[in-house]
């Protein structure tokens, strides 16, 4: 089950499959308690007087270790369990942040239009206000600038 939710979470930007280990985490604590719980009745029945017989004493004896054991499993898959809580809470992080800085990038060619036509849209005297061409001009150095942010992007690998 651990590992189904792990390739689930190497995709996730969500915190549902977290929510499931979290789930699974706190199922392995009551489990804990619940042996520790066995722990102490079996230390009981050790320091009972009634246990009188040798192979009543050889069969708690076997429990009892078989309870340490369980015990310390049970604590070792539990920390696993906070180990991988954790670093998936930092690789849903980290897509999170990969998904934003598309995003940013993404505003940033958009807005190189944007700017171009705001420069030449004002209601000021400019070179190209009375042109045939000035339209056509502008959209076209609009998409070659924006088209070269690209460019510029995807050579440092930024895109």
């Amino acid at each position: 089950m651990t590992s189904l939710i792990e390739q689930d979470l190497e995709k996730s930007i969500k915190n549902k499959e977290l929510n499931k280990l979290l789930k699974m985490e706190k199922c392995l604590v009551y489990f804990i308690t619940s042996i520790k719980a066995n722990e102490i009745v079996l230390a009981r029945l050790r320091n009972s007087k009634k246990i009188t017989t040798e192979i009543n004493e050889d069969l708690l004896e076997d429990a009892f270790i078989e309870n340490k054991q369980a015990l310390e499993m049970a604590q070792i898959y539990s920390d696993i369990q906070s180990g991988m809580m954790d670093a998936f809470a930092s690789v849903i992080s980290n897509n999170l942040n990969v998904v934003m800085k598309q995003l940013t990038l993404i505003s940033i060619i958009l807005m190189i239009p944007t700017l171009i036509a705001s420069i030449f849209g004002m209601n000021v005297p400019n070179f190209m206000e009375n042109s045939s061409w000035a339209m056509p001009a502008i959209i076209t150095g609009s998409l070659i600038l924006s088209f070269l942010g690209v460019i510029i992007f995807r050579k440092r690998q930024w895109f």
